[in-house]
């Protein structure tokens, strides 16, 4: 089984390249980020007819998650974190896709920091961690797919100077992703490439993608019933190649 996370960064925008990657690549399982649609301008009939059901929990303008299963309906677990009733961001949403768990989430940028939105990002994984801690006292086979927004070590940036006041690189924004992996999920592409050196986006801005100037902050996190599955895990970079394509790659694991 193929499950990827892909930030499309507006899914009317990016649509012919959603498609594309459907149809050429044609994974078990996609996980979008950042749709930028409300509910009602998700293209669902689109999506259908290239083979995919799908659940997702959109946002107009801004955030907006989403999950596409090949030949099935994905079953809704849970949309949305729980701990502060009153935000309203559409950025989880937690499905069950063949007796695997899959949650596509789009974890707040954080910039700029310090500040309200810093502070609401840390508030926004320390959430996440506690579902995650839920998700593992089941003992199923779960994956935590999305845009983390989240440069966890040092090699896994182009250049350290570059990003070192961004709030995807702070102390805090790195501890509480180690404190995640601390429960007992598996950073699946690291896990296969422990030396980084593995971007998964690449800004639109100076010419990155023709530099190679990126960062990985598109993560894909495994329980331990998911980790034993683990076959192998990357990024498919080409597509960041074409025209009018999203600033993110489609990053994937395969499991048994």
């Amino acid at each position: 089984m193929k499950i990827v996370t892909y930030n499309v960064n507006g899914i009317k925008a990016r649509l012919p390249r959603v498609l594309e990657y459907l149809t050429e690549d044609q994974p078990d399982v996609v996980c979008l980020q950042e749709l930028k649609s409300a509910d009602e301008g998700f293209p669902a009939a689109e999506i259908a007819a290239a083979g995919y059901g799908a659940l997702w929990h959109g946002q107009k303008a801004w955030n907006g998650v989403a999950v596409l299963a090949r030949g099935q309906e994905p079953i809704l677990r849970q949309r949305g974190l729980d701990g502060e009733p009153e935000d309203e961001q559409s950025r989880y949403l937690e499905c069950d896709v063949g007796g695997i768990v899959i949650a596509s989430l789009y974890l707040p940028n954080g910039n700029p920091q310090p500040g309200a939105k810093f502070d609401y990002k840390l508030r926004w994984m320390e959430r996440l961690a506690a579902r995650a801690r839920t998700l593992l006292a089941e003992e199923r086979p779960a994956v935590l797919a999305g845009d983390y927004n989240v440069i966890p070590n040092d090699d896994d940036t182009y250049s350290v100077p570059a990003m070192a006041s961004d709030a995807l690189m702070q102390p805090e924004s790195r501890a509480a992703y180690r404190r995640l992996l601390a429960q007992g999920w598996t950073d699946s592409l690291r896990s296969r490439a422990p030396k980084g050196g593995v971007w998964t986006f690449w800004d639109y801005q100076a010419g990155s993608w023709q530099r190679d100037a990126g960062f990985r902050i598109d993560h894909l996190l495994l329980s331990p019933q998911a980790a034993d599955r683990l076959v192998d895990a990357g990024v498919d970079k080409s597509y960041r190649g074409r025209d009018k394509a999203s600033d993110h790659a489609p990053t994937w694991v395969r499991l048994r």
